[in-house]
């Protein structure tokens, strides 16, 4: 007699039971190719529910912050006019890294609610705010689930005081409930994202219509461009502006200076005294001086003018944007093949269980006294 050890023994039942097995499924064919088929089903009902959804991206690169190139440019004009832009140059004031926090804020998203948006249809035409909140398809078991909801909030609102309504500016200071949840929207619908090495900004946005989609998407782009723009001047302005308004006071200091000591010099023509001559020498020196006075802010004001166009940043889009021809979502395909997959597998599972159920049927009636 022949006599296998264990581990031969125990390949030989693994290959029984895989044959058996596979005995099994093929006996119970038509059983999950019935599941197959209601999962197939389901799966096109829940695919066509799903309201399309359309993704534009867009991809931007920021100049590079070298403060040694970027004064290159405009250094030779300052040094012929006598200045000195040694002390503008200085770090980047908002790093690319912030830019995604930026797009996810509450006072940016706040921006693009009056923004107006049209469909591709040219049915729709309404404010980014009022197509958020009236114009945005749901599967019907959301709607489902979502009802009971509705009904206890609208049974609160009946017995509870009325909202305090919101009125003047759009503020992130107090919002309302609909706000709240338009804010939340396009959190989930606007995102950006830099690489590390390239730092490429990528914009994308997810709308339900393709044109409101690549349109809203050029506003952020936009919005985006003009929010750094102003981070990054914000000082150099502050300073261009006092530079100015302290400009036109010493000019006019000049001019009044310089019309005392012309009068002074036409009431007083072949008068030779001392007292003449010291009167003349003080409206000399004031005119002198008041000129010394304008002519440094003439140069301060043509510095704080180049320092703004030196710090303001130049973008460079890689990918604009563009209409999206086909959805992003949903994936029927992959709808389809997992809820076929959940079929597949939930079959198999129930004749196992039922198999199990039916072996320990079977040993406990062969445990069973006979009478």
């Amino acid at each position: 007699m022949i006599q296998m050890s264990g581990p031969e023994m125990d390949n030989n039942e693994q290959e029984i039971d895989l044959v058996e097995l596979a005995k099994r499924l093929w006996g119970e064919r038509k059983f999950l190719l019935k599941c197959c088929g209601i999962a197939v089903v389901v799966g096109l009902v829940v695919a066509f529910s799903i309201p399309k959804e359309y993704s534009t991206t867009v991809k931007l690169a920021p100049e590079t912050s070298d403060p040694s190139k970027k004064m290159g440019n405009l250094g030779g004009l300052a040094a012929m006019a006598g200045i000195n832009l040694g002390a503008s140059a200085g770090a980047d004031a908002i790093s690319p890294d912030l830019y995604p926090d930026v797009v996810q804020s509450i006072p940016f998203l706040l921006e693009l609610f009056p923004v107006e948006v049209t469909n591709e249809k040219g049915t729709l035409s309404a404010s980014l705010f009022k197509y958020m909140n009236e114009h945005q398809q749901s599967a019907w078991w959301g709607n489902v689930i979502s009802a009971p909801f509705k009904l206890l909030g609208w049974v609160k609102e009946q017995f509870s005081k009325e909202e305090p309504t919101v009125s003047g500016e759009l503020t992130s200071f107090r919002l309302t409930n609909e706000q709240a949840g338009v804010i939340r929207g396009l959190q989930e619908r606007i995102s950006a994202s830099v690489d590390k090495k390239t730092l490429v900004i990528t914009v994308s946005v997810q709308m339900q219509d393709p044109l409101i989609s690549a349109s809203l998407t050029q506003i952020v782009l936009e919005k985006l461009q003009g929010y750094i723009t102003n981070y990054r001047t914000q000082k150099a302005k502050q300073d261009l502006e006092f530079t100015e308004k302290v400009f036109g006071e010493a000019r006019e200091s000049y001019y009044k200076a310089q019309r005392a000591y012309a009068a002074f010099e036409d009431a007083n023509k072949n008068i030779i005294s001392a007292s003449y001559r010291t009167e003349q020498e003080r409206l000399k020196n004031e005119m002198t001086l008041t000129f010394n006075v304008y002519n440094t802010l003439a140069q301060k004001l043509e510095q704080d003018k180049l320092r703004v166009q030196e710090q303001t940043p130049v973008y460079t889009v890689i990918s604009p944007a563009t209409v999206p021809l086909k959805p992003a979502s949903p994936k029927k395909s992959l709808i389809l093949v997992g809820f076929v997959f959940l079929a597949l597998f939930g079959g198999i599972g129930y004749l196992f269980v039922k198999d199990m159920f039916e072996k320990n049927k079977l040993v406990e009636e062969d445990y069973l006294p006979v009478e």
